[in-house]
């Protein structure tokens, strides 16, 4: 089974589509997939579903749901290729010869989309994930990044942005606990972004950040460690007069939204291109906690 969650929500079996178009099944899986492999609690799922006042009727409500969900994995296993045949092999026939059940087992929905003690659970038999895959690449370039690699950093940052074709779950009901999981992979999509335009820099490719930047910095108003980017970007452009109103805009915004003025580390890279200082340096910022804490 392979997952895409880093946009529309896309699960696929053998190739073939099992997403569903209703959005009560449509919220279910989304809650599967980001925990496939893991066991989702009944009560998480009656929560997401109904929040703190489910009806009565929840728990057979929500097996209808499942119910939907495996009507589609079995149209989709209907490809699957079972142990000892080949992959042109017709369905239902057993290695050597007839139809029937297959030895060793084909798979039915209920192998996928398993019931367990108190909750279910999506079994991806070793699938992909582009969080999974996500996280191993911004991983590597975080690594990269502490090592001093930036043109190692910048790549695999920028592979690992590249998975994104959305907001996550897009064209998903979400309840509360959906919401949760899509600010929280909002938030690593961020946290790669900033690292990554943070070795681009260290590359010496500012002018390459103009565009970019200035679209981060509009939608993300109150978000420092971007402003600062972008300040130092138009500094080593010979754009001096642009970086201090940057920083003016972001002041601006910082304390008619927040009620916060910028932090120290962003008003010394201010004083810094205020005073013409041929190489300022924006200081790095922690992963998570503060530069996300004032993210807009």
């Amino acid at each position: 089974m392979d997952i895409d969650v880093l946009g529309e929500l896309a699960v696929r079996e053998n190739g073939v589509s099992v997403t569903p178009t209703a959005p009560k099944p449509r919220q279910v899986l989304a809650l599967l997939a980001l925990h496939a492999d893991r066991v989702v609690p009944v009560a998480s799922l009656t929560e997401e579903l109904w929040g703190q006042r489910p009806p009565r009727s929840a728990r057979t409500t929500l097996q209808t749901y499942v119910l939907q969900l495996r009507e589609l994995i079995s149209a989709a296993l209907v490809h699957d290729t079972p142990p000892g045949t080949s992959p042109g092999t017709p369905p239902g026939t057993v290695a050597g010869g007839g139809h029937g059940t297959v030895r060793g087992g084909r798979r039915s929905a209920k192998d996928v989309l398993v019931t367990s003690p108190g909750g279910y659970l999506l079994n991806t038999s070793g699938g992909t994930s582009d969080v999974r895959t996500f996280e191993l690449l911004a991983g590597q370039g975080y690594r990269a990044m502490d090592a001093g690699d930036f043109a190692g950093a910048a790549r695999q940052l920028r592979e690992a942005l590249a998975l994104w074709t959305g907001s996550a779950l897009a064209g998903v009901q979400s309840g509360v606990l959906l919401e949760m999981h899509a600010r929280r992979l909002e938030e690593t999509r961020l946290c790669a972004l900033d690292q990554r335009i943070e070795a681009d820099l260290r590359l010496g490719r500012h002018r390459e950040l103009l565009g970019e930047l200035t679209v981060l910095v509009s939608r993300y108003r109150t978000h420092e460690n971007l402003h600062g980017q972008f300040m130092l970007a138009l500094h080593r452009s010979g754009r001096r007069s642009e970086a201090l109103e940057v920083y003016q805009r972001l002041r601006a915004a910082l304390v008619r939204e927040l009620g916060l003025e910028p932090s120290a580390a962003l008003r010394r890279l201010q004083r810094s291109i205020l005073m013409a200082h041929p190489e300022p340096q924006l200081e790095p910022a922690p992963r998570t906690g503060e530069r996300l804490s004032r993210a807009g």
